[in-house]
């Protein structure tokens, strides 16, 4: 079987490196990164060319092409390989709103009775400013479109408040992404993430996972795309999977089956568990990143032939086997980020840690310059440590980052603390 797995950062390279210990799995991606090019042909099509990935299906005889980032389903790529009778895992454009529109989400799950919190749509700063005033403080504040994953802010001030509108609404920060935004209500609770695997009727259960956006330890700083993850979420009982299969994961997919956009792909829900129960922060319609890097690891049977029956409308029922292992994911990333930062920057260490056998490192924003591995991004690597418990997994995880070295690396110290509570 050959799958094509189209972006290039952290996540592609877990879903390549996942897919790549299948038997009989041949694995290409477009564009891939240094590190996925150890595992998997690599070709240089951008995941924006929809064409130029197209005919490389084509060209290639891919049996299933698998979509890492948002971007490309968001400009239609699952419906361009649909037109062309070509097998792919990942939502068309309609239903891909459940990410690309918060306010779309909103709205959909209030047709639909999925809890969340509630919310004002506001396209004017004196809208948006009216609704700070009837939500209170804290208040959360969304750019409606996809933002990089920089376009939430939880306000604790109105200053705060009124700075985020105007950075999206005044200033357009954010472009069209944040010509509108989403005025909510702050939920109190745990975050955690639940995924799913959907072929638009059925789902099975991927895993879960507890992300940390905050750029410093203690949840301090800026909101980034991501500096680093634990999974499993012990916040998630078998109990709490049950309720949030029968109150959010199932009215999804039904609803959208209902409004004519069956959700094929993977399904990520941001929870805030509540004291009310789990309610509904956002989706994403593709795996996390960086939880794709401590999710796919705890799998314990070849993905692959799930993901064809998925593609194809004919999941199985039967439940994906996980095994026992905690991970904790280390983001190293680039001085400045997640503002400003430099490229270019060598990346040594890395083969310290290559033969450890509880020890990942899965590439995001790197690039070869005269054959030498250099930082090209701000989110650069992902070290990812396994053990039978998280303290086992989280010192893994850091004396492996502590191997790895580029000029201005920083990372967060309290990667999966949160766990051993």
């Amino acid at each position: 079987m050959r799958i094509l797995v189209v972006g290039s950062g952290g996540r592609e390279h877990a879903l390549c490196w996942t897919l790549a210990r299948d038997p009989g799995v041949e694995v290409l991606a477009a564009p891939g990164n240094p590190g996925i090019a150890a595992i998997a042909r690599l070709h240089p099509v951008a995941p924006a060319d929809l064409d130029g990935l197209l005919h490389l299906a084509v060209r290639e005889r891919v049996d299933l092409t698998v979509v890492g980032p948002e971007a490309p389903l968001a400009a239609g790529l699952a419906d361009r390989f649909a037109d062309a009778g070509r097998p792919l895992l990942g939502p068309t454009r309609a239903a891909a709103r459940l990410e690309t529109s918060k306010a779309f989400a909103k709205a959909f799950m209030a047709r639909h009775g999925v809890p969340t919190a509630r919310c004002r749509i506001c396209d004017t700063p004196a809208a948006a400013r009216r609704a700070l005033d009837e939500f209170g403080l804290p208040v959360v504040v969304k750019a409606d479109g996809l933002a990089a994953g920089k376009g939430v802010v939880v306000a604790g001030s109105r200053a705060d408040a009124e700075a985020a509108v105007d950075a999206a609404l005044v200033e357009r920060r954010f472009g069209e992404a944040g010509a509108r935004l989403v005025i909510e209500e702050c939920l109190a609770g745990r975050e955690a993430s639940y995924f799913v695997l959907a072929d638009g009727e059925r789902a099975v259960f991927l895993g879960t996972a507890e992300d940390h956006k905050r750029a410093y330890d203690g949840d301090r700083g800026p909101n980034t795309g991501g500096m680093g993850a634990f999974a499993p979420s012990p916040l998630v009982t078998p109990d709490l999977r049950d309720r949030i299969d029968r109150e959010i994961v199932q009215p999804v997919l039904a609803g959208l089956r209902e409004e004519g956009t069956p959700f094929r792909g993977f399904l990520y829900v941001g929870l805030m568990l509540t004291a009310e129960g789990p309610q509904v922060v956002e989706f994403n319609v593709r795996l996390g990143d960086p939880e794709a890097q401590v999710v796919l690891p705890g799998l314990d049977e070849p993905l692959a032939p799930r993901l064809v029956e998925a593609a194809s409308g004919r999941l199985s029922a039967a439940p994906l086997r996980h095994g026992r292992w905690c991970h904790v994911g280390v983001v190293l990333a680039s001085e400045g980020y997640p503002g400003h930062f430099e490229r270019g920057r060598p990346i040594g260490g890395l083969e310290a840690v290559a033969d450890r056998p509880d020890v990942l490192v899965f590439h995001a924003g790197t690039a070869l310059r005269d054959g030498a591995l250099v930082t090209d991004g701000g989110r650069v690597l992902t070290v990812v440590g396994r053990g039978h418990d998280f303290a086992s997994a989280m010192a893994r995880a850091y004396d492996a980052a502590a191997c790895i070295r580029f000029d201005g690396m920083h990372y967060r110290r309290d990667i999966g603390r949160k766990a051993l509570g």
